[in-house]
């Protein structure tokens, strides 16, 4: 099979939710920001930078010559969520850059990005899979990839808040709508977290369906944290925000513990696919997915403590970004055995149909 084949099919079956990799890249470089590991910082901005534009001429190739696959993905109730991807990646990029390298600038045309994406994917995904006919069973429809949903939400307010302090008009407007989405990010978590906790309990779960973007039910709660942190420190910048701060402390300290309640237990089942179930352990793109709620859970400690002079908790991000960072490097030496096995033609493994449907 020639390259260009080879590059041909890679286009047409790009995973949809590929873009996990810029927010898992993206959120652990600002962690390590935040925690003064610059060099690691600075390094996967570089990577997370090559990374968006690789992944974005491949979507936008997609987009171009198999539009109806395209589709096709989007009404899925199990793929179409991984389009959320596009929006967080394109917001996380952009609060990188700004955190890490001060490129307020380009932050901005990215944060106008995702809100254009967050427009187009959130009401064609959602319109899609509630007109469709012929809708799968909860067992099948519903994965941790929905909770994207929230994740990219609220990636739209954090670097909208970010943005406030270069911002060169009035900041009421700005800052009411980052506040929106925040609100609305926190309505999508407790809707959708109701549907996956009831599948977990009342459905049987079999290794196959117990994905990795299942820890997206952590990090869409670490990243709702965030943003309520991040507004709580915006607070002086409007009288509204302040008013709202006995809510906003409370509402974000809630979303903490709630992150902080699902690490056990996603440690446990993830234990009990690989350890107890021998379900193989080996490079898969949605293995992004959960690094993403690894490094976005010691970024959110760190601010939540910042935020509420909570200072004991800050010997939690110390300790945790070593754990996002070692699942960062692993899942990216899987990637790059993967692109080099692909590239000479060798045989590998490949994840499964029904793991991609399922996840």
């Amino acid at each position: 099979m020639t390259r260009s084949i080879l590059l041909r099919d890679g286009v047409a079956q790009l995973f949809p939710g590929y873009f996990a990799m810029v927010m898992a890249t993206g959120i652990v470089s600002i962690a390590s920001e935040l925690l003064e590991m610059s060099v690691i910082a600075r390094v996967l901005l570089v990577v997370n930078v090559a990374a968006y534009a690789v992944l974005g001429a491949l979507s936008a190739a997609r987009l171009v010559f198999f539009f109806p696959r395209v589709l096709v993905d989007i009404a899925d109730h199990a793929r179409g969520a991984g389009f959320f991807t596009w929006i967080a990646g394109t917001c996380v990029l952009g609060s990188q850059l700004g955190i890490v390298s001060g490129r307020w600038s380009e932050a901005f045309w990215l944060w106008i990005l995702g809100i254009g994406l967050w427009v187009v994917i959130m009401y064609s995904f959602f319109f899609a899979v509630t007109v469709r006919e012929d809708k799968p069973s909860i067992e099948t429809g519903i994965n941790g990839a929905w909770l994207i949903a929230t994740v990219a939400t609220q990636s739209i307010s954090i670097l909208g808040t970010l943005l406030a302090s270069h911002w060169g008009g009035s900041l009421e407007p700005l800052l009411f709508f980052t506040l929106s989405m925040f609100l609305l990010g926190c309505m999508l978590y407790i809707a959708i977290i109701t549907l996956i906790f009831y599948r977990f309990t009342f459905v049987r779960l079999t290794t196959t369906a117990l994905t990795p973007p299942y820890w997206i039910n952590m990090g869409a709660v670490a990243i709702t944290t965030l943003a309520g942190a991040t507004l709580i420190q915006s607070a002086r910048q409007w009288a509204l925000l302040e008013d709202l701060l006995p809510f906003l402390k409370g509402f974000t300290l809630f979303f903490w513990v709630t992150g902080t309640w699902w690490i056990p237990f996603l440690f446990l089942l993830g234990a009990w696919r690989h350890l107890v179930r021998r379900h193989p352990l080996s490079y898969d793109p949605q293995y992004w997915g959960m690094v993403f709620p690894l490094g976005m859970y010691t970024a959110c400690t760190f601010q939540l403590a910042a935020a509420m002079g909570l200072d004991f908790l800050l010997v939690i991000p110390r300790y945790f970004i070593f754990v996002a960072f070692t699942a960062w490097l692993v899942t990216f030496i899987g990637l790059a055995v993967q692109l080099a096995k692909d590239a000479l033609g060798l045989p590998a493994r490949r994840p499964s149909s029904s793991a991609q449907i399922r996840g």
